[in-house]
This record gives C-alpha cells, structure tokens and sequence, in this order.
C-alpha cells in the first residue's frame, strides 16, 4: 500500500465523533479499491505497465460498486458522474493526454500514467462496456477472464476475449478505439420529424479542449437515448462518422435526451432547437438527477472550449433554480468556480461572488445548519458545501454565523459538528486575520486525531493577507506537517486568488530542490506542479513556467508539466474570447 496516498491516515481511519461525511465516503471507497486488488492486481496481473489500467481502472470501478451495495442511500454512482467520470473527460481532452493503454520503456514514466487517465477513463469505458454488454453477460465475461488467468499476467486483448464470449458482441473491435487512442468524441445531434416520425442524426468529431475541428479520430460508440415519450433506453452503435436512428415511440416536439446517465464517455451537442426542449425538463425535474447534471455539464464543456457561449452557459444556469440535488449543485458550484478564477485579478469578480450568493444562500436557508433526523448521506455534504461557498462568497450572515461558532468551539463551549468544521474553519480563515490564524494553530497542535489537523492545514492558506500565505508555505515545510501532507497545504495558498497563486509558485520555485529531493518519482510531485501552475491566466506566466521547467528538468513529471502548460494557454484563450461578453452579461442581468 502506498504511503503516499492509500496509506495515509485520512484515507483508512473513521473517528464516530469527529469524522466528516465526506471523509467517511472517502475511507469506503478506498476500501473498497484496495479489496478489489485482490482479484484485479494479485489474482490476475497486468502483463506490463501498459496495462495498468487492468488494475487501477477495474478497482475504481469496483470501489463505486462496493459502496453502492453497503450505502445504498448515499448515492454513490450520481456522485461518480461528478468526480472520477468528469475527470477522465477533463484531462483526457487535452493535447497532452494519453491512452489508457501507453508504451511504457523506461521506470520514470511509470509514475506518469498513475493518473485520471489510468483510473478515472479506465472505470469510466469500464462502466459503459458494462452499460452495453448488460449485467449478466458482463459478469460471466469478468468470472471467465479471471479464472482462465488466475495466478497470471494478463492483456487488455484476454479480457476483451472473455468477454466477447459471453456476450456475442464484438467487444474487441469496439473497445479497442477507447483504450488504443487518446481522447473521446463530441456528438452532435439535431432532429427531422415527420407527422409519424422522428429520426435523430448523430456526427461525431474528437472533443478538443481548445475547440479544434481538425482532428480525423473515430470512435466505435454505443449510443443511448430516451424520449419524452419512450423512458426506455434505445441504444444504437455508431460506427462511423455519421448515422441515424429512427426513434421508437418518440413524437415529434418531444425532449430527446442522448446519453441518459452519462454512462457513454462523450459530450453531447444538442441543436438550438433540441437543447431548448431540454430546458423545461430540467426546471420541472422530469429528467433524473444525473441528466440535469449531465446537461450542465457538457454545455460547460462545451463553452470553455470554445464551441458554445460562455455567455450562453450562464442565462441556462437560470433553468436551475429550482435545483435541490447535492450532486448537480456541486457542478454547478465547481464549474462557476472555474469560470471565475478566470476573472479573481478583474473587477467582475465581485458580480461572480454575488451569483453564487443568490444561487445558493436561499437553499442554505431550505438546509439550515443543524443536522436533522431527516436528513440524509447527501444532506450533510451539501450543507457543508453551501456554507464553504458563501462564506467564501462575502455571504456576511454565513461569516458572521461562521465566527460565532468558532468562538464556541475554541472556548470549550457547543463543537462545530465535524461535517460542516472544515467549511466553518475555511470561511473563519478567510474572512479572519492573525488572531483566528494562531487560534486555528492552537487547534492543530492540540489535537492527535490526522482528520482534525489535515482539516485546519488546508485551510490555513485562505485569506487576502500575504504574511500570512508565506507563514503557512513556510509551515508547509517544517516538521509539524508530514511530508505526504505538505503540497495539499500548499495547495490551499494556491487557492487564494491570483495572488496566492503567484506567491506560491515563487515558493515553489525558490524551494525547489528541496521538493524535487522529497518527491521526484511520486505522483505528489506531479500534483505539485499542477496544483501551482495550471490555474494561471497570463501568458508572462506561461513563459515563466516553460523556461523554469526547461532549466529544471522533471522527468517523472513532463507530462504533469506539459499539461499545466497547455491548461494555462487554454484559460487565456477562453477569457480573450469570452471575458468581455460574460462582464457584459453581468451588467445585462444586474449583478
């Protein structure tokens, strides 16, 4: 087991009294991954590194699976969509991915593909193989696979096999252009309806973070769709660039949704016409919790590659406010976070803090901050996310309710409830000074419990006081913070805004001999340079990056580094091409 990341305490112990929700999922899925290397690592062994992903992408996919059966109530396949499925979609639209199955010749490129291509894009083709195959002929196909190479090495190819099998379907040949190639396709879709009729047409193109149309990759892609009309799934296998598929018991006019529960890796591009119909479906919630996420999603996507408005995005967030779902908020939440990191050095700013406080602070209010008995797994994590947000947002009702009970907690009074500590440290820290900085470092040194003092390191970072950042990059580093801890600690000065992030990367930059000497060779070195570098929006910076890592070489980071550099000149084209139409917007909508 890995000390650097399974191994860690945070990721294995459950405390009854102060352990978060999130934290409790976050142990059970990790649980769940390493029991599934039992059967998918020791059982049976990938041949070599380029099939790493016979490992890592089958027990990312089990974990979901266990814990969905032990916590059924906890949503944990919704909550999928929004992390490792969403993640695999994100890196693997850049350039400088690669595929799930990459040439591997030499140890330093090893630790490289330990990634959310791996893990993530494996379990997600996983999911949506499983999706096309059915349960049963999927479960006879693993059994096979599995005995015939019990006590052995394996290839992608022996499990294509087995599975081909037991399903009679042409597994290899399908799922061969999902694991051999980089990225995924992009559907577009629109409609022609006769009187008794209604017929989708389907084009596919390479998805392309920066909006590129050039590229000449196909896909073999099972295609799924439900109607207005129809709720069972039709499922069509496009097998070239283009097709057709006539819909079973569709009418014309009716909402056409493609991909029901995003189980297919691939973006959807309605028409005008099509995401329209769409749009009362989301509002009146007669589309599942995963398709109202899904919509969103891609139309995020979309935009912030540049094949859609930006601008555009924002009006169709005003089909959700009537959205009550822990899982399609968090979206929401996380891609408007994305959108104004764009904008933290500019004055529009402030009118992204003052969305996020009409979206949500009315369902903080519905939420309230007492647990109840009603609620739920994800009531808890929602709750926790509305106040972290708003307190981050200038909510001053949140700061000051956040303030108050801080004071209670460090004076021995009522305890801040461990599901919603780490929001009500984060927005204390944020909105506090040096005063609240030591009583927070009060806390860390008093307490033995890991969960308790990771939770008040990352947050210690916040805030728009410099001396205080260098305090805590400086503390990053000192005996007190376990060196498997440090670049998330760093990675909270990261989040502080555009001046966090400048002040981090000098850091990073000043100390780093010292970080090539703790973590070279290790993912944490490649999250490092990602947490530090890839958020910037200045090509100045971009030329700093490039000749600091060109001067000093990374070699089990290159492609970490090669992605940061790509993600930086992407967010640069996106608020040159957009900036100026969501200020507009802004003013447009009286923020």
């Amino acid at each position: 087991v890995s000390t650097q990341s399974t191994g860690r305490e945070t990721a294995l112990l459950v405390d009854p009294q102060n352990t978060s929700s999130g934290t409790k999922q976050w142990v059970a899925l990790v649980v769940g991954h390493e029991l599934a290397h039992q059967w998918f690592g020791n059982l049976v062994t990938m041949q070599w590194w380029t099939h790493l992903w016979l490992n890592e992408g089958f027990a990312s996919w089990i974990e979901y699976l266990c814990v969905d059966h032990c916590f059924p109530s906890w949503d944990i396949w919704l909550q999928y969509v929004n992390m490792d499925f969403s993640r695999a979609l994100e890196l693997d639209a850049l350039d400088n991915s690669h595929p799930i199955e990459v040439p591997v010749g030499h140890p330093e490129e090893v630790d490289e593909i330990f990634d959310a291509i791996s893990y993530c894009k494996g379990n997600s083709v996983i999911r949506m193989l499983h999706n096309w195959l059915g349960a049963e002929p999927f479960r006879k196909g693993l059994a096979l696979y599995l005995k015939r190479h019990q006590y052995k090495n394996a290839l992608t190819e022996d499990l294509w096999s087995a599975l081909e099998e037991s399903s009679g379907q042409p597994v290899n040949k399908v799922m061969s252009t999902w694991t051999g190639q980089i990225g995924y396709p992009m559907l577009t879709v629109e409609v022609a309806e006769t009187s008794d009729s209604v017929t989708l047409h389907i084009k596919q193109q390479k998805f392309c973070a920066n909006g590129d149309n050039s590229s000449e990759q196909q896909w073999l892609v099972p295609v799924t769709v439900v109607t207005q009309s129809r709720d069972t799934p039709q499922t069509y296998l496009l097998e070239g660039r283009e097709g057709t598929i006539v819909l079973e018991g569709a009418r014309p006019g009716d909402w056409i949704k493609v991909n029901p529960k995003q189980i297919g890796l691939f973006r959807v591009k309605y028409s005008d016409d099509l995401l329209k119909r769409l749009l009362p479906a989301v509002k009146n919630q007669a589309l599942g919790a995963a398709d109202r996420l899904g919509i969103q999603q891609d139309l995020f996507a979309l935009a912030k590659a540049g094949y859609s408005s930006t601008a555009n995005l924002l009006t169709l967030m005003g089909s959700y406010g009537t959205e009550r779902n822990y899982v399609v908020l968090s979206s929401i939440n996380t891609n408007l976070a994305d959108l104004a990191g764009l904008f933290n050095h500019l004055p529009c700013y402030e009118q992204f803090k003052a969305m996020r406080r009409k979206i949500f602070s009315k369902i903080l209010t519905e939420v309230g901050w007492e647990n109840k008995a009603t609620d739920g797994h994800t009531d808890a994590l929602l709750r926790s996310m509305l106040i972290g947000t708003l307190g981050h947002s200038g909510d001053t009702e949140v700061i000051e309710k956040c303030q108050d009970m801080f004071r209670q907690h460090i004076s021995g009074g009522k305890q801040i409830p461990a599901d919603i500590r780490g929001s009500v440290y984060s927005t204390v820290r944020n909105s506090g000074g040096e005063v609240e900085y030591d009583q927070l470092l009060t806390l860390f040194k008093g307490t033995d419990l890991h969960e308790e003092r990771d939770r008040i390191q990352r947050v210690l970072g916040c805030g728009p006081n410099a001396e205080l950042r260098g305090k805590t990059l400086d503390f990053a580093l000192s005996d007190a913070v376990r060196s498997n801890d440090t670049p998330f600690v760093i990675a909270g000065v990261a989040k502080a805004g555009w001046e966090g992030r400048d002040q981090t990367w000098a850091f990073v930059k000043n100390k780093y001999p010292i970080f090539l000497e703790r973590y070279a060779g290790g993912f944490l070195f490649q999250r490092l340079v990602q947490t530090t570098c890839a958020s910037f929006v200045d090509m100045e910076k971009y030329k700093d990056v490039e000749k600091f890592f060109s001067e000093n070489k990374a070699p089990s980071a290159e492609r970490a580094i090669k992605q940061s550099l790509e993600s930086i000149k992407l967010r640069c084209s996106w608020l040159e091409r957009d900036g100026e139409a969501v200020a507009q917007w802004f003013k447009d909508h009286g923020f």
